[in-house]
């Protein structure tokens, strides 16, 4: 009988062993996999979106004011099997005092020309991040055209979308 309790207590003290082992197995994998991150990622800056091409022809000086639209945009689009509603809420941003003047004295053609740009939109497009970026760089550049018509000069730097709800 004493043999039996001797033999029950070696097989638990060896699970016991097997189990603190494996343990500190897993802490030197994960410690391992922790170095080999922080040596292997270094100091790479992150990759940079590139700059369209109407925004290289922008003047860069002047501080950066915001111009809010007043209304969000409210439109439909169309899609494979139903048509969807899209609120998106607008904010232009201009280098410098008088391009700000500009644009606010030219709102409601900005309106315009933003809302025959979102109107060109699909569902598909819109419900992918990519096609958002895609919509607000031809909001922009078609703005640009506009108020250069108008004005002689591109005046807004970029449209923002503040707000974008599809429903």
């Amino acid at each position: 009988m004493a043999a039996t309790e001797n033999n029950v207590e070696q097989a638990k003290g060896g699970k016991k062993n097997l189990l603190i082992f494996g343990l500190i197995g897993i802490v030197l994998l994960a410690a391992g996999a922790g170095a080999a991150f922080f040596v292997l990622s270094g100091d790479e800056p992150a990759p940079v979106e590139p700059v369209a091409s109407a925004d290289a022809a922008l003047p860069r000086s002047g501080p950066a004011l915001y111009v809010t639209l007043p209304e969000p945009f409210i439109f439909n689009v169309m899609g494979d099997s139903r048509d969807r509603l899209v609120q998106v809420n607008v904010q232009l941003m201009v280098r410098g005092e008088g391009n700000e003047a500009i644009a606010k004295t030219h709102a409601p053609l900005i309106r315009s020309t933003l809302l025959t740009a979102f109107s060109a939109a699909t569902v598909e497009q819109l419900r992918l991040p990519n096609g958002r970026v895609e919509l607000r760089a031809q909001s922009t550049e078609a703005v640009q055209r506009s108020m250069e018509k108008v004005s002689g000069k591109p005046v807004v730097d970029r449209v923002l979308f503040t707000g974008f709800v599809m429903q």
